[in-house]
């Protein structure tokens, strides 16, 4: 499998990004609204870092620690920095990454700028069209 990140993720256009000061409650209706598990979180300047928001994240701050989804922000609960790679990376070494440390989404940023995103779908739909072209 000798293909690079950008070949294989979801690049940017396809992404739903939010503000830092975006109520969980509204990204919630994003995530519902586009059938998506994960959204990322602006940087709040050119230098500052991306954000990555899941249902895990939000699970663990409303359900977990009684938290109100009205009152927290996305930038509250996010996991910044975001994991991640290059896009000029072979995606056999992003997969290493992701399967060694237990991460489903690497954003594909260069230069401090957003590029995409790579998940564990993306991967697995390359695997399967490789198997099937065989």
């Amino acid at each position: 499998m000798q293909s690079l990140v950008e070949n294989v993720m979801t690049p940017k256009e396809k992404l739903i990004i939010v503000p830092q000061m975006a109520t969980v409650r509204e990204v919630l209706a994003q995530m519902r609204k586009n059938h998506i598990r994960s959204v990322i979180v602006e940087k709040n300047s050119p230098s500052g870092a991306y954000g990555l928001l899941t249902f895990k994240n939000i699970l663990q701050s409303i359900v977990a620690e009684d938290g109100d989804i009205d009152l927290l922000n996305s930038y509250d609960i996010m996991a910044s920095p975001a994991i991640s790679v290059s896009r000029k990376l072979d995606v056999k070494f992003a997969a290493r990454m992701m399967v060694n440390r237990s991460i489903k989404r690497l954003l594909v940023i260069d230069d401090n700028e957003l590029y995409g995103i790579l998940t564990m779908s993306d991967i697995i739909s390359v695997l399967m069209d490789s198997v099937e072209k065989h």
